[in-house]
């Protein structure tokens, strides 16, 4: 790259991403039921307290500017806001809108998710996503949300990641609610499309202009065995399935799924067409797929086909195809926002190369016309990383669970320079000062 190509624009925004479960702590909802029935890979294993953002907000915003970062990913938890359907909680209401305030007052642009894998206790049972009732729920939700959003110039993103919610949860049965059941998959991929018109418009009445999209987790597909037509089959309809279309449907209001034996769907949603003002990307690795003669048809693996050693949570680290991704994305004609992207790293040895050969792709994206807009660094903190429970950490801070202590890994200081300099620097070239932002 030229030295101008190393250059991030001025409005370019560096950030940082969270989730409200993984991080606040205290919160009783459909996961927490799912850790007490033991279905997590150790089954003793506990959320709880998380790492206690809830009443360290204010510390975890310093952090955040002492890493470099002008934006702020949360996401409010529909569980605290309503606890029993129809029962909103004001006081919550009010304490995240405050939280909010305080970030913006620091100089932190909010990203607010309102869904960010969990759901009050009552959802699955009473307005599960297969049904109708799903969208007027998560309209009603909402339309309680709008509020406290009010004069913050927030990025909106209604729903994180609903293909691996759809996977997980409704067609292998690992995530809540433990479905496997191919058509109703696709009546709850039809139904949260709809959820997200829905809580568009809800948005729109109270904010007037609003700056939404989903993030959805795209993955780098390859086949198994390059020289197989069915591998490649599978690679050519599992990528459209999973990474596109949803924002397709979201751009063209045309939803189109094709998965032979597996799960299909072919439905017009004309309010959707035009319901995002970006494309949200999450990206972490690529993935290989393999053709097999018995349902469902797919095995799924991660290849260290260039010798890099995967990550600790087993991931390829691929930074070409997160640059493949970004380029497909630049079909839908709209801005991109990177919401996360991060690297399971134990001993945070490898995050600042692994940042550095991401952003890289960010660059030549760019150079090659992509629209981004900023990046999001997945995660401000380690956290709760699901069903792999405490093990994996991906924060640029290393977060003692035990005492809860936060302290900036070698990533810090690398996001820091790049993040205020503007520039794509090697990460032995990063200052190890930190700012006076705390």
């Amino acid at each position: 790259m030229s030295a101008d190509e190393r250059t991030f624009p001025e409005g370019f925004t560096f950030g940082v991403a969270t989730s409200a479960y993984q991080v606040e702590g205290g919160i009783e909802n459909d996961w927490a039921e799912w850790e007490r029935a033991g279905k997590l890979k150790e089954p003793h294993v506990r959320c709880g307290r998380a790492v206690d953002h809830w009443n360290r907000y204010e510390e975890d915003y310093g952090l955040a500017l002492e890493a470099g970062a002008s934006a702020f990913r949360v996401s409010l938890e529909w569980a605290r806001i309503e606890p029993g359907r129809g029962q909103f909680d004001g006081a919550v209401l009010e304490a995240y809108r405050e939280r909010l305030l305080r970030m913006k007052a620091r100089g932190l642009r909010p990203v607010v998710t309102l869904h960010h894998f969990t759901h009050p206790t009552w959802f699955h049972r009473e307005t599960p996503w297969h049904t109708p009732a799903s969208v007027e729920a998560f309209r009603a939700y909402t339309r309680a949300c709008a509020p406290l959003l009010k004069g913050l110039d927030a990025l909106l993103i209604t729903l994180n990641e609903p293909m691996v919610v759809l996977l997980g949860g409704y067609l292998q049965g690992l995530l809540p609610p433990g479905i496997a059941d191919g058509p109703k998959t696709m009546q709850a991929l039809e139904n949260m499309v709809r959820a997200h018109v829905a809580a568009r418009e809800e948005l729109q009445a109270v904010l007037g202009k609003v700056e939404l999209g989903i993030s959805q987790n795209m993955l780098c597909f390859a086949p198994d065995r390059w020289w197989n037509p069915l591998d490649r089959a599978l690679v050519r309809l599992g990528a459209h399935a999973y990474n596109h279309a949803f924002h397709e449907a979201l751009v063209s209001g045309k939803l189109r799924v094709n998965m032979p034996g597996v799960a299909s769907t072919r439905v017009d949603i004309p309010q959707a067409k035009g319901s995002c003002e970006f494309i949200g990307v999450n990206y972490y690795s690529r993935a290989h797929l393999r053709f097999i003669p018995r349902t469902p048809f797919i095995e799924f693996k991660f290849r260290d086909r260039h010798g890099r050693g995967l990550t600790d949570i087993g991931w390829e680290d691929y930074p070409e195809g997160f640059g493949q991704i970004l380029r497909e994305v630049k079909r839908y004609g709209l801005p991109v926002w990177v919401t996360e992207n991060g690297i399971d790293d134990r001993d945070g040895q490898r995050r600042p190369h692994y940042i550095h050969s991401h952003l890289a792709q960010v660059l030549e994206a760019r150079a090659q016309g992509v629209d981004i807009r900023g990046y999001l660094y997945w995660s401000l903190l380690d956290n709760f990383e699901w069903l792999e429970g405490w093990g994996p950490r991906f924060g640029l801070y290393h977060v003692d669970f035990d005492t809860l202590e936060r302290r900036p890994t070698p990533a810090c200081a690398y996001f820091r320079t790049v993040a205020q300099g503007r520039r794509l620097v090697p990460p032995e070239l990063a200052s190890p000062q930190p700012s006076a932002a705390r």
